[in-house]
Order: C-alpha cells, then sequence, then structure tokens
C-alpha cells in the first residue's frame, strides 16, 4: 500500500488542502484496475466510513497475495468542502466562493485528451484544480465508483445505460434498493468518466468491463459502524466477482429493484411553502393517488392545508429531512416504472 498527499494551494495567502490518496498495486496488469472516492460533496459521510473499512479488507487480500488489479482509494476527496462552515453548519455541497456545485462542472474529455486537458494549471483556483485532479485520476481505471448519499434515502446508484445490466452484480452486492438510468446530460463526475468511457468507444450499446458510477449508500444520518463495514463487505464482494481480488466465486443474487431511467422518476414538490407533514417515507410503494405529504401553507387557516398526493405507482426512495419547504422545493423521489407526466430537463434531478 502506498499513502501519498495531494496539496492544492488555496486561492489567499498562507492556505493550501491536503488530499490523502491509497493506493494498492496489483499483481496482474489484465486485471481490472478500480477508482473509489468519497464525500466529494463533504458533509455526505457513510461512503467515507465504508472506505475506512475497505481500506482494511484491501490491504490484507494485498497482503496475502490476493490483489489482482490496482485499487486507488480516496476516503474524503473534498478537502474544500470540509473546511467550509457557515454559522456552525458544515457547507459541504456547494463551493461558497463560486456558488457552484462541487459534483458538476467537470471537465469533459476523451481519454486521449487527459493529460493535456487535465494537466495542473496554477492560474486556476482550488476547486477547479481539485477537480482536475480527481477527474485524471480517474480515468486510469476500467470501474469507478463515487460515493455519495441522499437525505433520507433508501440505498441506490446513477449510472449511465451503458453500463447496464452488467452492473447489477454491484447493485446485488451493496443490497441496492433502486438504480436511476442517467441521461449523460450533465457534468457531474460520474457522467464525466463515463462520457470518456464511451468517447473511446463511439457507438457501442454497451461497455463491458467498464463501470462509472454514483452509489448513494443511504441518508446524511446513516453513518454506522455496522452499516458501514455491510456495505465494505459488499462492495469486496464485488470486487472479487470482478476478478480484482482473487478467490470470487459463485454468481450474485439478481438484482430485483426497480431500474428507472431519470425520465421514469417523479420529482415530488411542494406547490407553497410551508410546515410539512410526511405520511409516507422511503421504502413505501404508493399507488396513483395516494396520500404522500401536507404542506401546511398557512397555519391555523382551514384553506391553509394542501395536499400532495401520488402521480403514479412506485417506489418512495428519497425524501428531505427538513420539516419547511420553499415553493417549489423538493419533498421526495420515487422511482416509477413509466414516463412522468412533467417534463425535465436534461441533465441531473437536482442542483
Amino acid at each position: 500500500m502506498d499513502i501519498s498527499q495531494i496539496v492544492l494551494d488555496g486561492d489567499t495567502p498562507g492556505v493550501a488542502f491536503t488530499l490523502p490518496v491509497f493506493r494498492f498495486k496489483g499483481t496482474d496488469p489484465n486485471a481490472p484496475s478500480v477508482y473509489i472516492q468519497a464525500a466529494l460533496h463533504a458533509g455526505e459521510l457513510p461512503g467515507t466510513a465504508l472506505c475506512h473499512y475497505l481500506t482494511g479488507l484491501v490491504k490484507e487480500a494485498d497482503d496475502k497475495g490476493d490483489l489482482r488489479g490496482d485499487i486507488t482509494l480516496i476516503p474524503h476527496a473534498n478537502p474544500i468542502g470540509l473546511a467550509q462552515s457557515h454559522f456552525g453548519e458544515l457547507q459541504g455541497r456547494f463551493d461558497l466562493g463560486t456558488r457552484t456545485n462541487f459534483n458538476r462542472d467537470f471537465p469533459l474529455v476523451s481519454l486521449s485528451e487527459r493529460a493535456e486537458r487535465l494537466a495542473d494549471a496554477p492560474e486556476l483556483g482550488a476547486v477547479a484544480r481539485l477537480k482536475r485532479k480527481l477527474l485524471s485520476m480517474a480515468l486510469e481505471a476500467d470501474l469507478m465508483l463515487d460515493l455519495h448519499c441522499d437525505d433520507e434515502s433508501l440505498q441506490y446508484a446513477y449510472m449511465d445505460p451503458v453500463f447496464w445490466p452488467e452492473a447489477a452484480d454491484l447493485a446485488s452486492a451493496l443490497a441496492m434498493d433502486a438504480v436511476f438510468l442517467s441521461d449523460g446530460e450533465s457534468t457531474a463526475f460520474e457522467e464525466a468518466v463515463g462520457y470518456a468511457m464511451k468517447r473511446a468507444a463511439p457507438g457501442a450499446v454497451k461497455l463491458p468491463g467498464k463501470l462509472a458510477v454514483t452509489l448513494e449508500l443511504r441518508g446524511l444520518a446513516d453513518v454506522d459502524g455496522e452499516l458501514a463495514k455491510r456495505d465494505a463487505a459488499g462492495l469486496f464482494a464485488f470486487l472479487k466477482g470482478r476478478g480484482v481480488i482473487a478467490g470470487g466465486t459463485g454468481t450474485p443474487s439478481p438484482f430485483s429493484g426497480p431500474v428507472s431511467p431519470l425520465d421514469c422518476v417523479e420529482m415530488i414538490r411542494s406547490p407553497e411553502a410551508g410546515t410539512v407533514l410526511f405520511h409516507r417515507a422511503p421504502g413505501d410503494r404508493v399507488k396513483a393517488g395516494d396520500l404522500l405529504a401536507t404542506v401546511l401553507s398557512r397555519p391555523g387557516f382551514p384553506e391553509g392545508e394542501i395536499i400532495i398526493t401520488a402521480p403514479q405507482d412506485g417506489l418512495i426512495v428519497t425524501r428531505v429531512s427538513r420539516r419547511y419547504v420553499r415553493r417549489g422545493g423538493d419533498l421526495m423521489k420515487i422511482a416509477c416504472n413509466t414516463l412522468s407526466a412533467r417534463k425535465r430537463a436534461p441533465g441531473t434531478l437536482e442542483d
């Protein structure tokens, strides 16, 4: 195991950020290589806990001589966001300097352009340089896993359709509850990696042996040692199955959860601001017309209750943890089998 430190100079004198990187060298140059990072949104910590335990499992395999493919692990990919605090609250989703989501605006480059387009550029700000370094490392790998979490949530994944259904082994190994098939129209990290992989095989409908995926490891509050150990064991089993680590046997159990293109995901939003009373939770299966939430837009007034119902049948995957919502604010995501009646702009479901 090699542990290195990437040091990023900050944008003001006397400020620098350190990014620890764990690298394991495999014995078989033909085995898949892997890049795993966590907490690009700095406050999303279930993946950081998973990486802590996974590092131990990989080191043990390395010590035994069972490591076949190269593995790069970054337990906390965003030291800049980790340093951001506003009135005592960690602000790890958006760069406070530019107001840009840390998981947006990654360069879309081909693999052949990697060295030139992602070279260090001291004239750029620290966030842009961090994004270049992360993407450059990820583009060296065959399998890229970006570990995130949602608010209150089941465990689910985003990936391009070119990686499905081959990636059902990952969904099964981690006992995912749902898979969302992205449209390749954003500049999020996972889609930037997928873009490069697809450019290397123009016109390919599937990319066997390749993977770029965002894993949403439940919710913000689901930072728990036992969950992290279980998820690390599941991810370790996936790596065995893909031949990255020796000892993989058997066929993973089939994935039985919903697989929904983003246009089939119902984003439930509130038409008015108010206090939210939820009637259903993540994991509930609902029918069209079922009561989801009541928003008290004018507390104390009989006409101040806004009733929100399910637009179609589906599985509630996420809901927000806050209980006050602004007009148009997100409330839930529901994975469905048919297209939503609401037209969705290309790209991500949320900012």
